[in-house]
């Protein structure tokens, strides 16, 4: 028996020394824990632990519990927990008279390997949940905010990574940068997407393609973002690939597009290294709608708009040549320019009134086109050959939701009408 004793307590110690040399849990915390955890075994064992003194030392790793019990005399003892009769307080020490308190201490090994096992698992759940409660307290408040995290495993679905106190931090596949690539033991930043603390199960995730990641990346690169002086008004990203930032001064003498972008590009050239050479495109901020749209599609130069308010939309004419500036590779430019704005916008070449005389309706092509596919081309705005020749391709696919074989050969015959 007494070797179970030995084998025991040094056991019960190195579990202490395990929690507070891998556990980031104040001293006091763990204190508290470990008492608490002392208790519900005492507990249930002797139905109370009101009458137990439970003194714990984490930082030796070693802990005391003293039992105290009232003396009464021999034969009258009804509750063995709280009472000792005469003659067993006197073999502890002969002084002892009916009525004192006898505090005795008391061997945890005694308990049994049963009460150790419980003790420990008692523990060890109530560490973890403290550790969740830490990790939810310590990023709950913090979404928005630029994290770095050491890459610790990447698989298909996401990348985990650990910060400086081993929390386990998610970026997954959908909000990475579709160029990224990650190796063990690198490290990397991104925003603080989302805090969940499903069933007390607090999971952190990251993202790296919001716009919120491209303002504060700015906000850390240019003080007169940092200081207040200019505003991110608007953003819009394709990550990896473009985006297009809108940003106010209020501050007359400030140039705010000059300022962000600095001299020669300087302050925007680590942010475009650490998005994977995302181009980023900067403008004035205005809140003249035409005049917005007309910034957003840069570097096209637009001739005229016409804006419906009600359903958000803008109708865009440009010269010939400009056409292909304004819908971008890709059409990249035209999608991010109606991300920035919020409004749909739809590109159209300019018509001379000549050839706007000479324009033929859709409905007369119905012996050489189908008519569900004249029906589908019409709803996104467009009833007439002329108009149809001057929309990009891209948007007729698009919109009409038209194959690229279907609209090869619709334009083929229009063409062909006017040749």
């Amino acid at each position: 028996m007494a070797t179970k004793k030995s084998e025991e307590r040094p056991n019960m110690i190195e579990t202490f020394k395990e929690f507070k040399d891998t556990k980031n849990i104040d001293r006091t915390t763990l204190v508290s824990v470990l008492e608490e955890s002392f208790r519900n075994v005492i507990a249930k064992i002797f139905g109370s632990d009101e009458n137990f003194d439970v003194i714990v030392n984490p930082d030796k790793g070693d802990f005391e519990i003293y039992r105290n019990r009232v003396v009464v005399a021999d034969g009258m003892v009804q509750d063995e927990n709280k009472e000792i009769a005469l003659k067993e307080a006197q073999k502890i020490d002969p002084d002892y008279e009916e009525g004192e308190e006898v505090s005795e201490l008391v061997e945890f090994a005694k308990f049994g390997r049963r009460a150790i096992l419980n003790l420990r698992q008692t523990l060890a759940s109530k560490i973890l949940e403290l550790e969740h409660d830490n990790l939810y307290n310590k990023y709950k408040d913090r979404v928005g905010q630029v994290v770095s995290g050491e890459v610790y495993q990447t698989w298909k679905r996401e990348v985990l990574l650990v910060d400086e106190d081993n929390n386990e931090l998610i970026l997954p596949k959908a909000e990475q940068i579709p160029s990224d690539q990650y190796r063990k033991g690198e490290t990397i930043r991104a925003v603080i997407h989302r805090v969940d603390n499903e069933n007390n199960n607090p999971k952190i995730y990251l993202s790296r393609t919001s716009p919120v990641f491209l303002e504060r990346l700015l906000e850390a690169e240019v003080p007169e973002i940092a200081d207040g002086l200019i505003s991110i008004r608007r953003v819009a990203r394709m990550p990896g690939e473009r985006a297009k930032v809108a940003v106010e001064s209020y501050d007359d003498r400030i140039d705010p597009v000059g300022a962000c972008v600095g001299v020669r590009g300087s302050r925007v050239h680590g942010i475009v290294r650490e998005l994977c050479n995302e181009n980023i495109d900067v403008i004035n901020y205005t809140t003249n709608t035409k005049l917005f749209i007309q910034r957003a599609l840069s570097p096209a130069k637009v001739s005229s708009i016409v804006i419906d308010e009600e359903n958000k939309k803008a109708e865009v004419y440009l010269k010939p040549e400009e056409v292909s500036l304004a819908i971008g590779r890709g059409g990249l430019n035209i999608k991010l320019a109606s991300m920035l704005t919020e409004y749909t916008i739809d590109v159209f070449r300019e018509v001379s009134e000549n050839e706007a005389e000479e324009d033929i309706y859709l409905d007369e092509f119905a012996d050489e086109i189908d008519e569900w596919v004249i029906d589908a081309i019409k709803a996104v705005g467009l009833d007439t050959a002329k108009q149809v020749l001057n929309a990009p391709r891209e948007m007729l696919i698009e919109k009409a939701d038209l194959e690229e074989e279907t609209v090869e050969q619709v334009i083929n015959i229009l063409k062909a009408e006017f040749e």
